[in-house]
């Protein structure tokens, strides 16, 4: 391994010596990039096009994210959409109002309502991650498989360390 230079860095451990931080600076960079272009509302409204679906582009995140991991509250689906819990909880009020989720009581906590997708929710979920492979499938047609493979390993071990070290972990 090629050690560029290495720097002190404070992190949540206290000092840590890090090494090639070219590479983090190309990887910080290059996250600052994505994030603000996965970001971007007009990006939300080229894939609401590309799924062929209407709908407010700041209500499909909270579709996503139910579709990926199920029912949820509304404070972990606030943590995981990243907004605050009482602008998720009226737009699940929203979604209600369009039937795309439903929200009973809870059967222990009547006061505990965990969102889920109805039918026709499960339908638009579907219809944004089937554009959503379209527009992945456009800009990774030069990918030779072997490299889209490597990019998702990479990426769904980098997320699941930064999610780890969200809540306390490595």
């Amino acid at each position: 391994m090629c050690v560029y230079h290495a720097r002190i860095w404070q992190g949540l451990d206290g000092f840590v010596k890090v090494q090639n931080t070219r590479n983090l600076d190309l990887l910080g960079s290059a996250l600052i990039d994505l994030i603000g272009c996965l970001n971007s509302p007009q990006r939300d409204d080229a894939l609401l096009r590309e799924a062929g679906v209407t709908l407010d582009r700041a209500l499909f995140p909270l579709l996503v994210a139910l579709g990926a991991r199920g029912a949820l509250g509304v404070a972990d689906l606030a943590d995981l959409v990243g907004r605050d819990h009482t602008t998720v909880s009226r737009q699940l009020a929203k979604l209600e109002t369009l039937t795309l989720v439903t929200r009973p009581e809870g059967a222990t906590d009547k006061r505990r309502r965990e969102a889920d997708l109805t039918e026709a929710g499960r339908a638009i979920v579907a219809a944004i991650t089937a554009a959503r492979m379209r527009l992945l499938a456009r800009v990774l047609v030069s990918w030779t498989p072997a490299d889209i493979d490597a990019l998702a390993g990479f990426n769904r071990r980098f997320a699941d360390a930064v999610m780890g070290a969200g809540r306390g972990g490595g």
